[in-house]
């Protein structure tokens, strides 16, 4: 049951996949939640509903009332434009200028901040999680992409209008292949996970992953992040050296993080990393020691994240309390 001496706060996490919605009180203790699958194929207005349904429905699970929220925090795909709260382009979805920030202001009469998925999940990081207490947290996630975040000082790390650390498109091999941004040999197209899938698809179907390809066959859809690593897990040597490799180019960006900005902590999240943490961590580090200037080899540390799932709905929340305590100072 509500107090209604206290504060509350809803995180939201809008994945490609999922929507969840999470409330909290001021101490940040999870009272209920709610989650839908996402549906691109419904359309916008259909999904802007389903969005404030979930909401609706996290509020119910907590027995809080919307007027006892002081806001909501929401982590979305997608490039945004923060002071409009839209979203400019949700390609996983099919939308395009979504007004998320006003659909649930309308609906609902609490401040909505919107906020970058991966920032939001770094956010989370760094207030509850691997980064807790750090002054400078850098958070890369490699997944279908690789998607990447920094909170500097207790604050996000973003342009005027928009977020940032698009880390995933940072040239690390010329003339290597091309990412969705057109860039030849970012990072994203030779150390996403989905180059590491396709790439042990290859694998398999050529006879150098026999596991591989009798647990998950040669269909890259099939090939998610726990089959990687069982591939590994059980001696295909091929797969091993595709997972090092990537490790490799993602070792060339930590060490551009560390000379660019030298933080505390590189928290390194998502499905790859959460299926063989000791396979990759100690990888990246080893490779990533190599090339980071002497002085600035002990500065830093790579960890990985601890939230799993929570952070980018754990981080919304607390974004959206940062934004109206700083918003009572102006």
């Amino acid at each position: 049951m509500a107090d209604d001496n206290q504060d509350y706060w809803i995180g939201f996490d809008l994945g490609g996949t999922k929507m969840l919605a999470m409330v909290f009180d001021n101490e940040f203790k999870q009272l209920g939640k709610a989650r839908k699958k996402t549906k691109g194929s419904e359309g916008m207005d259909a999904g802007l509903k389903r969005i404030n349904a979930v909401i609706k429905d996290a509020l119910e699970d907590a027995e809080v009332d919307a007027q006892q929220v002081r806001g909501l925090g929401i982590g979305c795909p997608g490039p945004l434009n923060l002071k409009k709260k839209v979203i400019r382009t949700a390609p996983n979805l099919g939308w395009d200028n979504v007004p998320i920030g006003e659909s649930i202001e309308k609906e609902f009469g609490f401040p909505v901040t919107v906020a970058n998925d991966v920032d939001a999940g770094v956010f989370g990081e760094y207030q509850f999680g691997a980064g807790e207490g750090k002054r400078c947290v850098v958070g890369i996630f490699p997944g279908t992409g690789i998607g990447g975040g920094c909170v500097y000082e207790g604050k996000l790390f973003r342009g005027a209008n928009c977020s940032c650390m698009e880390i995933g498109h940072l040239s690390v091999l010329p003339g290597g292949s091309i990412d969705g941004a057109n860039n030849h040999g970012s990072l994203e197209s030779v150390a996403s996970r989905l180059t590491i899938a396709g790439q042990s698809a290859l694998a398999a179907y050529r006879g150098q992953a026999p596991h591989l390809l009798q647990k998950a066959g040669t269909d890259i859809s099939n090939i998610r992040s726990g089959a990687i690593s069982e591939s590994v897990a059980k001696g295909d040597k091929a797969v091993k050296k595709i997972v090092e490799d990537a490790c490799e180019y993602l070792a060339v960006s930590v060490a551009a993080v560390v000379h660019l900005l030298a933080p505390d902590v590189i928290v390194f999240g998502g499905g790859l990393i959460e299926a063989m943490p000791n396979v990759m961590l100690p990888e990246i580090q080893k490779q990533a020691q190599k090339k980071i200037l002497p002085a600035l080899r002990d500065v830093y540390e790579i960890v990985e994240a601890k939230l799993g799932d929570d952070a980018g709905v754990m981080g919304a929340a607390a974004l959206a309390k940062q934004a109206v305590e700083e918003s009572k100072k102006d």
